[in-house]
């Protein structure tokens, strides 16, 4: 199994990786130049699934498909600029020059980490620092008007657009190339991370499905038994698409097996979902999902067991999955979902909750609506609508809350013209 590791960056920051790759044989080196960094959309759209992890060649490319939501945090790196890089390229520079640099300008790298090396006492550093993706003109107009006053000798940056600007106006500006020892290291990092995400894909999916017209159970009709054969088809059909095995429990259950890297596949496309729809078409019957994750087949069974079981208290057409750690994420679609842990609370407000009437599962989840919807006050009303709930029931859960000091009232409202008006809860879960 080789990690597929996909490369962005100018074309001369490609070649000092590639050169540190060739030391891993585990590695399958993926090379993707760009001209201008605004390029690395179209490259990460383009190749994300022939990708295992992404190595950017400096930290704003990173920052910027991160913040573009092309990659998650998890999915790529960069090697971090330090003193050996800066030192090398300072005296590349002055050599380059023929004369001793008495002020310079620097972006991207942070002010703490110039003033800690020692060879740079003697040099006036004007620092432009920054984290995560900065604009690229903003960095050119702080060297730009550094040069034009007089305050530096040269530019140093971090940036290759910027490097190519200032030359062409005539600056002399060199690039900070990452040092061979911090690229070996990110290397290796990601190929660890990529071996633990094909074995993360290689985990024991199981999609547990179930009818759930009334009077189902216990009861028999031709029409019945044609409207479930219908719906095997389909299963069976959806279960040959995830390169999976189809297991009939009975009383009109089902099991799906197969694997999360195969089920990652399809969710990106809300296969699961249209798998819903389908069978309400084609079957006339309604049916649930919930998907387990796990390392070994028992523990994926109780999971999607688990899921299943959430999804039964639930109105709307939803699909729950649950994982390894029980982390449980309820699904609308592919850019509507909630996720939240039903382990999470009982070691964080576990004392409080022992007198309380609510579950840990119960308090985590409307912690993370309150974080999904960015709201820290909430009425009874508001609350039902959340959790598809009575407005009796919301009401008790914070009165519960409010009894145990996760939330307290900080004011009221008015329901209508007549009754009395709703109390406005604050929440303190954080």
């Amino acid at each position: 199994m080789k990690i597929r590791l996909g490369v962005i960056g100018p074309g001369h920051s490609i070649e000092i990786i590639k050169n540190a790759v060739k030391e891993f044989d585990e590695i399958m080196f993926l090379p993707f130049p760009y001209t201008e960094m605004e390029e690395t959309k179209d490259i990460i759209i383009a190749n994300k699934k022939y990708v295992d992890q992404w190595f950017f060649s400096g930290q704003a490319p990173y920052d910027y498909a991160v913040s573009n939501q092309l990659i998650m945090e998890e999915e790529g790196l960069f090697a971090p600029l330090n003193s050996n890089s800066l030192n090398k390229t300072l005296l590349e520079a002055q050599l380059q020059e023929q004369r001793i640099f008495r002020s310079i300008s620097l972006d991207t790298i942070q002010t703490k980490d110039v003033e800690d090396q020692t060879p740079l006492n003697h040099l006036t550093v004007r620092t432009f620092p920054y984290e995560g993706y900065h604009p690229i003109n903003e960095i050119i107009d702080f060297h730009l008007k550094a040069f034009e006053d007089g305050q530096i000798d040269a530019a140093i940056t971090c940036v290759n657009t910027v490097h190519k600007k200032l030359r062409q106006l005539g600056i002399p500006c060199y690039k900070v190339a990452p040092d061979v020892i911090a690229v070996r290291l990110i290397i290796q990092y990601l190929k660890q991370r990529g071996v633990s995400q094909w074995y993360r894909k290689a985990q024991i999916a199981i999609i547990a499905i179930e009818i759930f017209q009334s009077g189902w159970e216990g009861h028999f009709s031709y029409k019945m038994k044609y409207q479930e054969l219908e719906l095997k088809k389909l299963l069976l059909n959806y279960a040959e698409r995830i390169n999976g095995s189809f297991v009939e429990i009975g009383d009109g259950r089902y099991f799906l097996y197969t694997t999360r890297g195969e089920m990652e596949l399809q969710l990106s496309e809300d296969s699961l979902f249209d798998l819903i729809l389908e069978a309400e078409l084609q079957s006339k019957l309604e049916i649930r999902i919930g998907l387990g994750y796990g390392i070994t087949s028992l523990e994926a069974e109780q999971n999607a067991r688990l899921a299943i079981q959430y999804v039964r208290g639930k109105e709307k057409k939803i699909i729950v999955f649950v994982d390894e750690n029980k982390k449980i994420i309820e699904s609308e679609g592919h850019e509507h979902s909630i996720s939240y842990d039903n382990r999470k609370v009982s070691s964080e407000w576990n004392e409080l909750l022992v007198a309380a009437e609510i579950g840990p599962a119960t308090v985590d989840r409307i912690y993370s609506l309150a974080l999904h919807y960015r709201k820290n006050e909430i009425t009874s009303k508001e609350l039902a609508s959340w959790m598809n709930s009575t407005e009796r029931n919301a009401r008790r859960i914070l009165t519960e809350l409010e009894n145990v000091g996760l939330a307290k009232v900080a004011g009221e409202e008015q329901s209508g013209q007549r009754g009395r008006p709703r109390k406005v809860y604050q929440l303190q879960f954080i």
